[in-house]
């Protein structure tokens, strides 16, 4: 199976996996999903995350949070820059989730960082997704 836009298809998958509160879900490997995830780590949306191998590929196990083992820590999640309609931003322009609630992921010269980073850091680049 090929994939278009194999983020949102993480996002997609952390999005269900959230709703049927499942401890955990996985997910293939690549070096942007796991800046994403580490990025999910750092801002306390995700307990935690480990790499594994099944089959000879290589996954990420993301551990789920939950408020009071019922309420889902993660309220949403949407992509915004998508293979057919790239977004781009400057760091002035930098648009708040939620009213500074939630968080921008952003891909930058300078990595794969938040959007406060990226407006501390002066760093423009391509809004790849955000979650609240």
């Amino acid at each position: 199976m090929s994939l278009s836009d194999p983020v949102a298809d993480m996002l997609t998958k952390i999005r269900n996996a959230n709703m049927a509160k499942f401890e955990k879900v996985d997910i293939l490997t690549s070096r942007l999903k796991l800046e994403i995830t580490k990025i999910m780590k750092n801002e306390g949306y995700i307990k935690t995350f480990k790499k594994i191998n099944q089959d000879g590929k290589n996954y990420i196990r993301i551990f789920l949070k939950y408020i009071n083992e019922e309420k889902p820590v993660i309220k949403g999640l949407e992509k915004i820059s998508k293979p057919g309609r790239r977004v781009y931003s400057g760091y002035k322009e930098m648009p708040r989730i939620y009213n500074g609630f939630g968080t921008l992921i952003v891909s930058t010269s300078e990595g794969v960082i938040t959007g406060k980073k990226a407006i501390e850091q002066k760093a423009g680049g391509e809004i790849i997704c955000s979650i609240w």
